[in-house]
């Protein structure tokens, strides 16, 4: 099974202004895209997997963390799970991978935080999501 992995991006300024860039991100499989933005900072968006579908997060505006968790049996998950947390800001581009197989929570840092999230098959294309509630993982 795959790992999630962030495509780093970057930014360049000269007397023109900015540009902000991912050139390693391969975008060919992206279907869907849409934004996140959480009503505060105090919310967690989570737990929703995906057996099959890939989603790509970056963040657009001020900053998120994201957190993982590998599935491995999707009916009867385990309660303990290695958690992979991922601190990401709209400073660079960086594109977080995550492959089929993950669950993601999802939390806004600061006020007006908006992340892009892109998926890999059209919306009704495929039955796969899965919802856990948020406190089902024990070691958040």
């Amino acid at each position: 099974m795959e790992s999630p992995e962030i495509f780093a991006g970057g930014n360049y300024s000269d007397e023109r202004g900015n540009v902000v860039f991912n050139n390693k991100f391969n975008a060919s499989e992206v279907k869907r895209i849409y934004f996140i933005e959480n009503i505060n900072t105090e919310l967690i968006r989570g737990w929703t997997g995906h057996k099959i579908e890939q989603r790509w997060f970056s963040v657009v505006q001020g900053s998120f963390i994201i957190k993982l968790i590998r599935i491995d049996n999707w009916q009867h998950p385990s309660k303990r799970s290695d958690v992979l947390r991922f601190e990401m800001n709209s400073e660079n581009m960086d594109v977080l991978h995550v492959p089929g197989g993950y669950a993601s929570a999802i939390q806004a840092v600061e006020k007006g935080s908006r992340l892009l999230v892109m998926a890999n098959y059209s919306l009704g294309e495929i039955n796969d999501d899965y919802r856990f509630p948020i406190d089902y993982f024990e070691n958040l």
